[in-house]
Formats: structure tokens, sequence, C-alpha cells
């Protein structure tokens, strides 16, 4: 349920340095050393559980409406609720008109899933010997709270590119299946999708209790609701390789995203003998954000998802179904609405997603290059401007860092998701402005990236004390000069 703007955790920090020459064991970290720095909360609030318990009573119901409503009311929002309203329409009948799960879509959800599993464990990364600046194969995540450090194999770009090389063949060459596949099987395709969301999530709560990895990166709140959705595990791992968080963050749900939306582009094909302009903008726009993501796939082991977050049914579900059937809603919609947009305007379009993707990018690649090289580095011609600071840990260490208020970072705090927005609205702009449908991404997003600029900005202002007021009043906007 996240975007693909994964991030590192802390705005702009540069690596920190210890005060104290002692160093603990890898495996001597605590609860009272870790408690409150990790993860998700030791406790549950009156509002987080209320949070909760919503998101896993209507969440699955929000998927449900949005692909029922492109199925049954050509995407209208307001037409299944105008209908049930004023008689015309019982839920009953909606929910008679709603396809079943078939044994068509099962087999095709289980050879998907199984693909993937068998790409991802058995198939070491070979694309990083012959592609330059690309970094693949064994490589190590971020220390866990016990102390561990796990190794992963980095394989998602191999994956996508096998994947879709066998869907091209396909289409134009073996023609095993059609390539409206995904598209005709899409609603029975959301229970098998729901299905998988809803095993993995429990056996991960299970396995959390039972047969936990590692215990010690383990967190129990008491609270059943809480710890099923945010996770009890921290890595939950099936022998050496197989990562629950790597995999399903990756795959299925992002290398399925550009083959559902070339789906959706041939449905338009089938139905309309063209494809518009818009459905080729959404799909090249989206198709880069994707194989950023798997270029970067290394990067990604710093990010919250692998850094903080345990493996729930928030992880679980999200990336099973909330992420391939709601992040994909603009080619859908396409489908029914074959938008063919003005040559100005798609031009405008294209460079508003182009322009995002590069300040995401190169916000990030500057935050990056600032940390590996603790500021011994160029940015924007120039050496970065910092702030140094300083913090103590639970284990009362003092620390040493650095805040870079140079390139993107002193243009905003959070510059990178004013970029990952400036995409967002692309896509939706490419589809025109016929209804509201397409337009939730950029809705979404929104809000769930200024939660997650103040969710940073707690965090940091607790970390860096007074050294983060002397950041703010340095970089006093968060996402848009002049404004917020």
């Amino acid at each position: 349920m996240k975007p693909l703007g994964k991030r590192l955790e802390g705005p702009m920090a540069a690596k920190s340095q210890s005060n104290d020459p002692k160093t603990k064991s890898p495996g001597s970290v605590s609860r009272a050393a870790t408690h409150g720095q990790w993860g998700r909360a030791w406790e549950v609030d009156w509002f987080s559980l209320a949070s909760v318990t919503f998101l896993l009573l209507f969440a699955p119901l929000i998927v449900y409406y949005f692909i029922m409503a492109c199925d049954q009311y050509s995407c209208s929002l307001t037409a299944p609720l105008v209908d049930i309203a004023t008689g015309q329409a019982r839920l009953s009948d909606i929910w008679a008109k709603t396809p079943p799960v078939t044994t068509k879509a099962a087999q095709i959800y289980v050879a998907w899933v199984t693909f993937q599993v068998l790409l991802y464990v058995l198939l070491p990364d070979f694309c990083h010997k012959f592609l330059p600046g690309y970094v693949g194969g064994v490589q190590e995540g971020a220390m866990t709270p016990a102390g561990i450090v796990n190794k992963y194999e980095i394989n998602g770009l191999q994956a996508w590119l096998i994947t879709h090389l066998l869907w091209f063949a396909n289409s134009y060459l073996l023609a095993c299946f059609s390539p409206t596949i995904i598209f005709d099987n899409w609603i029975p395709l959301l229970w098998c999708a729901n299905i998988l969301g809803y095993a993995v999530s429990t056996f991960a709560m299970i396995k959390g209790y039972f047969f936990p990895t590692d215990a010690r990166d383990c967190k129990f709140t008491g609270n059943f609701l809480y710890n099923y959705m945010m996770g009890v595990e921290f890595n939950p791992r099936i022998g050496e390789w197989f990562d629950f968080k790597l995999f399903f963050n990756g795959r299925p749900g992002i290398v399925a995203w550009t083959l559902i939306n070339l789906s959706f582009a041939a449905k338009q094909q089938e139905l309309y003998g063209h494809v518009t302009n818009s459905m080729v903008l959404v799909n090249v726009l989206q198709a880069i954000y994707v194989l950023d993501f798997f270029w970067n796939e290394t990067w990604y082991l710093k990010t919250i998802d692998i850094c903080h977050d345990h493996f729930g049914w928030y992880l679980g579900w999200g990336d099973c179904v909330w992420l391939p059937y709601l992040y994909t809603l603009q080619g859908l919609y396409l489908v029914y609405h074959p938008v063919q947009l003005p040559t100005r305007y798609s031009l405008g379009v294209l460079l508003l997603g182009l322009l995002g993707y590069y300040i995401f990018r190169m916000a990030n690649h500057q935050k990056d290059l600032f940390r590996r090289t603790d500021g011994r580095c160029v940015i924007w011609g120039r050496k970065p401007r910092v702030i140094e600071c300083s913090f103590t840990s639970a284990n009362e260490q003092k620390h040493r860092s650095k805040l870079l208020v140079s390139g993107f970072w002193g243009v905003a705090r959070h510059f990178n998701y004013t970029g990952d927005l400036m995409g967002s609205l692309a896509y939706c702009l490419a589809c025109g402005g016929g209804h509201l449908l397409p337009y939730f991404y950029i809705i979404y997003m929104a809000i769930l990236l200024t939660h997650r600029c103040l969710r940073d900005e707690h965090r940091c202002a607790n970390k860096y004390g007074r050294d983060w007021e002397r950041y703010t009043a340095a970089v006093p906007y968060r996402l848009l000069p002049g404004i917020f």
C-alpha cells in the first residue's frame, strides 16, 4: 500500500558517528536499547487502533468499489451510489453481477506467483555483470534491531526483464495466450490476489508467534488487530534467501504493474482498433517508475520498508491487492474511455512526468551521494552546505551527524516527494478530465506523502532537537517552496 517513492529514513542526514569508542557485539541489542527507535509502536493508542480497524474493514471494500464501478458503471464513482439511493439497484444486484473467482483465474494466478518465486529464489542475478552502474547480486541490508545483517539476492531487474521478454515473445510470436488475458480475468484475479494477501499475512502472524526467524526482531503490542495489520516479525524469512518483505514489495505486484498496463493497452487495441496517446503516456511514464525501482533495488534495502516496517497485513495484503489494483486505475479507465489527447496537452503531461521523475531521482541521488561520502562531494557544482548536529541514542551513546541544505534539499525538506507527486499527477492528467476515478492516485499519494512528511519531521525533531530547529530555519518549506 505504499508508493514506489521509497526513501531512506531521515530526510538528509549523513552517516552518524559515535563519540563512544566502545561498540556492542551484533547480538547484544536489547529491547531497552531499541525501544521506540525502530519499527512500529510497542504500545497502541486509541487513534492507531481506530485507524487499523478502519483500514482492515474498508480498504478491501474500497478496492472492490473502484473495480466494480469500472466493470458495471463505466468507471463512474457516483452512479452506483445514486442507483442504490434511488432504489434502482440493490447491493445484492451489484454483487450478483460481479464475476466470481474462476478455475482459469486461479490457474493463471498460481502460475504467475510460482514463476516469480522461482525467478527470485533459483536464478542468481547476472545483470550486474554486464550492465554498467547497476548493482545487483548478493547485497547486505541494514542491521536489524537484533544486530543481524541480512543478505539479499538482488535480482528484481532480471526478473522484470525475463518476464517482459516472455510476454512480448508470446504476444508477437508464440500466441500461447491472448495479451488481454489480465483484463479479461481482472475481477476473478482480484479474488485470487485477496486470497494470497490474507493467506500470507495470516501465515506471517502465526510465524511471528510460534517460529520467527529471530525472536529478538519481533514486536508484540497485546492487541491482535494491530499486530495482524502492522506485523509482528521484522524480517520473516523461509530458508536463507526467501525474504517476505523484499519479495512481496517488489514481486509479484510491481513486476505485474507494467504487464497489467500492457494488457489494458492490448484490450484497447482489440476494442477500438488503435491505442490512444493517453494509454501510451500512462504505459511509458509508469514503466519508467517501475524500472527505476528495480534498477535501484539495492538502494531500496535502506528504505523504511526494510529498515523499519514489520511484515503484516499492511505490506502482505497491500502489495498483493492494493498496489496492483489501485495503482493501475489510469490504464483501466482508458480501456472504458479511450481518451485521445491534443498533441500539446500530451507533450505537457509527458514533460511534467519526466520533470517529476528527474526531481525524484536526482534528489534521492544527492542524498545517497551525501551519505556515502559523508559530505565530501559536489552538489550542483559546489561543496554542499551542511548543518552539524548531534543526537543521543537510547543506549546513551552520543552521535554526530550532518544535515544537507544544498541541492534539492535546500529547496524544500522533502523535495523528492514533490517530484513523486508531479509524476503521480502526470499519470492522472493523461486521462483527461471526464471522471474522478483516475485521480484517486494523486489524492491518495498527496495524503500519504504529506503524512510521511509530518511523521519524518516529528521523528527528526525528537532526534536532533535544537539542531533540527536550525535546519528548519535554513530550509523553511516541506514540499512546495513558498507554500508548504
